[in-house]
């Protein structure tokens, strides 16, 4: 089984925000799933589906995004057949529009990445970042990952999200080298 996790924010308020890509990205890879089985559990929303002739789980921590960690725990502990995780997640340090694929390595600071390796104990699991840009002039990172993408940057957004599917399609199709080799 592979566990895709895509990080976000929980509720309508954070639903637009740069902080959720993640989210949208699982959103848009399993909207042409019909037979996709979707249940609350381990304060998460979780989808399992068959992709590839792989069992997929994919994960909304509904924990918020510096708690993320305890719901991908969760989840991992009463899922012993997890065989790779994959976490989603948006990334001030890569030009927006742009996605890059990681296998482990460090949080960069990300806070959800942060809480994962804590709740888990090794930073063992690859990464889809979409790329979000810095934060104009002095504007926090904070701040600046909690606004909504303005509507000029929409259109490209769902470019962006149907790339970012292509890839998490190459990685489960082919594995983390070859979809690193393609997209980064």
């Amino acid at each position: 089984m592979l566990l895709v996790v895509g990080l976000g924010n929980p509720g309508v308020k954070y639903a637009q925000n740069r902080h959720n890509i993640g989210f949208m990205v699982v959103d848009a890879f399993v909207e042409n799933f019909r037979r996709a089985s979707r249940f609350n559990k381990f304060n998460s929303e979780l989808i399992q589906l068959k992709y590839d002739k792989k069992i997929l789980l994919l994960v909304k921590p509904l924990t918020y995004m510096n708690n993320a960690g305890s719901a991908v725990a969760a989840v991992l502990s009463n899922y012993k057949e997890i065989e790779s995780i994959i976490i989603i997640h948006d990334d001030l340090d890569i030009e927006f529009g742009k996605i890059k694929l990681k296998a482990n390595g460090g949080t960069a600071g990300h806070n959800g990445l942060k809480s994962i390796v804590e709740a888990i104990g090794n930073p063992d699991f690859d990464r889809l970042r979409i790329g979000i840009g810095r934060p104009p002039g002095r504007k926090k990172p904070s701040i600046f990952v909690l606004e909504d993408f303005p509507k000029n940057d929409k259109e490209e957004l769902e470019f962006i999200k149907i790339d970012a599917v292509r890839a998490l399609k190459d990685y489960i199709e082919h594995g983390i080298g070859f979809a690193m080799n393609k997209y980064n």
